[in-house]
């Protein structure tokens, strides 16, 4: 069982092996989220992309935009795969390019980064970190609908892990959603989930492991301070 990572480089390095993983038993359309606030992207993106450098001109990283790409030409150095822009001219994919990695890709772009999918054919797609339900931009309505299930619920969680109150979502495949609880010197492992724990689900996995009534209402411990905490906890 993959455990909860002690610090962000080891959090990069297994999201590197589940997207391994993932593609290797033939699923194509990923996604990998490291939901820490205030994270610097670039750097954690240079690092995720290293792990996957082996395959050189089968690699295609795009950026949403034309200066987030150059700058990670500049910044990156000499890399033996394309990193482009998704508006930016020369974005077709290529017959040789056998992964797609999208940095961020966010709902602005979301019909560009939709045709490039399709351009992709069965070869698997990786969106690191998306941002691809702005509900201002895609909407709640009809056609909102109409995009999620025509194409962004195609992508699964890979790996995720995700800082609550005292304790995290995490998911690292092939292994189920995981929520672990902060306790006295670590976090412990509560529940297992097929499904992504979210809102009153959640609530409830973690009232139950602190004892409490999930019908009643559960104490806040400052959401700020919890997250300072588990950030600390994983730059140690």
């Amino acid at each position: 069982m993959t455990q909860l990572p002690d610090s962000l480089d080891e959090a990069i390095t297994q999201a590197v092996q589940s997207t391994e993983a993932a593609i290797a038993d033939g699923l194509t359309r990923l996604q990998v989220e490291l939901l820490f606030p205030e994270l610097r992207i670039m750097p954690v993106a240079q690092a995720f992309v290293a792990g996957f450098a082996e395959r050189g001109s089968g690699l295609r990283v795009f950026f949403p935009d034309a200066g987030a790409a150059a700058l990670a030409r500049r910044d990156w150095g000499d890399t033996p795969y394309v990193i482009r822009g998704i508006e930016d001219l020369q974005t077709e994919i290529q017959p040789e390019e056998s992964l797609i990695l999208f940095i961020q890709p966010s709902s602005v772009e979301v019909g560009k980064v939709e045709a490039l999918c399709q351009q992709a054919g069965d070869r698997p797609v990786v969106f690191f970190n998306p941002r691809l339900e702005d509900v201002a931009t895609i909407g709640i309505g009809y056609a909102g609908r109409q995009l999620r299930e025509r194409f962004l619920n195609q992508f699964q969680a890979c790996y995720s892990i995700r800082p609550l109150e005292g304790a995290a979502v995490f998911r690292a495949y092939p292994a189920p959603w995981q929520v672990w609880l902060e306790q006295e010197t670590a976090y412990q492992l509560i529940a297992e989930e097929a499904q992504r724990p979210a809102g009153e689900a959640l609530d409830a996995i973690l009232m139950r492991a602190q004892g409490l009534n999930p019908d009643q209402p559960a104490p806040s411990r400052g959401l700020f301070s919890e997250l300072q905490r588990f950030l600390r906890a994983l730059s140690q």
